[in-house]
């Protein structure tokens, strides 16, 4: 029992070395700024003190060889950390502002909310207001699921109705440079910035199923008011903090599916343990389990009730967007 015991501490030990020495080969590819003929002989470096590892790891010795990938390591840690996520890029107009909100009360003040209005990905009437909410009549939590590439991921875009029509929505994007674009790749090692973006719904909802032509899906979620009121207050107070202190975007950690945790929990499902949260694209299932959504027609049906393509083209970019999209989509029970 000891042997095999030991054998799953090596084995163990292998994985964690084959990953940390795969993450400082990414790391300096990605992120060293220096001569390409340097940067593949530093990542030659990372190779070889892993090589060196595996003997003493499998226990034959070469004590010599662990430390020195350990050394290795805690140099590209070093170096790491010392990367800061810049305040002032040429960023792309899309993402150039970060919303900033105050709230005394019941009135929330947001600063640099988007309404653009997108003829095509690429051509679009720029638009930044800054607006005001009565928390008070906050009545809805809807989620959009914007499916770009693989079924299991999706954008996510959470929207918070109020009594008066208005649709407040919140996109947590990459904030990239101009000209810049995105990979999830990329973006696990401090490729760009990240956003938290408050938009109106014909902007960051319309840019998708209108302009850009992907896959987007309402859902309309069985939460409070209080609970919506508190997802709300904390993406004001998120956004505003980073306006003041800029973060890296990660493509794992830090991007539009953290926020689920939160409102899972609100619906009543407790801490959502459960790899849908993570691969949101089959979030819907997750919802539906925990009666999150409504219940009384299958899944299935709520998710072709949830398109919301036809109707968001038929409408077009223009007032009554919100109100034209969510015809026909049911309500939670």
């Amino acid at each position: 029992m000891r042997k095999f015991g030991l054998v799953l501490l090596r084995a163990g030990l292998l994985i964690a070395l084959a990953v940390a020495a795969a993450w400082a080969f990414l790391a300096i590819g990605y992120r060293l700024e220096v001569a390409d003929p340097l940067r593949m002989g530093l990542q030659g470096i990372v190779i070889l003190a892993a090589l060196g590892a595996v003997p003493r790891l499998m226990g034959r010795g070469w004590t010599a060889g662990f430390f020195s990938f350990v050394a290795v390591l805690a140099v590209v840690l070093v170096w790491w950390n010392t990367l800061i996520a810049p305040a002032d890029r040429q960023w792309a107009p899309e993402v150039s502002r970060q919303v900033t909100g105050v709230i005394d009360g019941d009135q929330l003040r947001l600063s640099n909310l988007r309404d653009f209005v997108w003829t095509t990905p690429e051509e679009y009437t720029e638009n930044w207001i800054d607006t005001e909410y009565d928390l008070s009549q906050l009545q809805t939590t809807d989620v959009f699921l914007s499916y770009w590439g693989p079924q299991y991921m999706a954008h996510l875009i959470v929207s918070f109705g109020f009594a008066n029509g208005d649709q407040l929505a919140w996109s947590v994007e990459v904030r990239r440079a101009q000209g810049g674009g995105f990979s999830p790749i990329a973006d696990m090692f401090k490729a760009n910035t990240l956003s938290i973006l408050a938009a109106s719904e014909r902007d960051v909802v319309g840019l998708r199923s209108n302009a850009r032509g992907e896959d987007v899906h309402l859902y309309r979620l069985k939460v409070t008011p209080e609970a919506a009121r508190n997802i709300l207050e904390q993406y004001v107070q998120d956004a505003t903090d980073l306006a003041k202190t800029p973060r890296w975007y990660n493509s794992l950690f830090t991007n539009c599916t953290t926020v689920v945790f939160q409102i899972m929990s609100a619906v009543g499902s407790g801490q959502p343990i459960d790899w849908r949260v993570i691969a949101n694209g089959y979030l819907p299932e997750y919802a539906y389990e925990h009666g999150a959504v409504n219940t009384d027609v299958p899944l299935e049906q709520l998710r072709e009730l949830g398109r919301i393509a036809p109707r968001a083209l038929a409408h077009g970019l223009v007032p009554g967007f919100s109100a034209a999209i969510r015809q026909g989509v049911p309500s939670p029970n």
